[in-house]
């Protein structure tokens, strides 16, 4: 977790953030359902995801993105921070109901920019499999000016 605002002075490129596991389980999906009214029955629903050819119920795509995003926030120390953050959903996170689900993020500093902005690019997987590929954040480690 953040212990602070992270100092753009003290990253370089190669610095590795995580990794971090988070768990997702059924009861998790319905509270990320409720919270960005995403109602999908694929994310809760067995026979919704059978009839739709899924193995089982599967984590709303957001969720995983949102997941990653909060590695980068954490590190950074600021959620404001980040600037920009894009990816590509590229697999499924099945959640069953024997237990939950992992999902494990990672990231690399790759460029240092301008301002004291930094890009960092992550892994996300499920089961070793990747479930978003070409993640990438910008995040702004420069001072915060005061009274913004």
């Amino acid at each position: 977790m953040a212990e602070g605002r992270r100092s753009a002075a003290a990253v370089g490129i190669g610095d590795r953030i995580g990794p971090r596991g988070f768990e997702l389980d059924r009861a998790r999906l319905v509270r990320y359902a409720g919270a960005a009214l995403d109602f999908n029955s694929i994310h809760w629903s067995d026979q919704a995801a059978e009839r739709a050819g899924l193995p089982e119920v599967i984590a709303h795509g957001m969720l995983t993105m949102a997941l990653a995003g909060r590695l980068v926030t954490d590190w950074a120390g600021d959620p404001g921070a980040v600037e920009d953050f894009s990816t590509r959903f590229s697999g499924m996170v099945p959640v069953g109901v024997e237990g939950p689900a992992m999902v494990v993020v990672e990231g690399t500093v790759t460029e240092l920019l301008d301002g004291g902005r930094v890009v960092v690019e992550l892994t996300v997987e499920a089961g070793r499999s990747a479930v978003l590929k070409a993640a990438r954040a910008v995040v702004n480690l420069a001072p915060s000016s005061p009274g913004i």
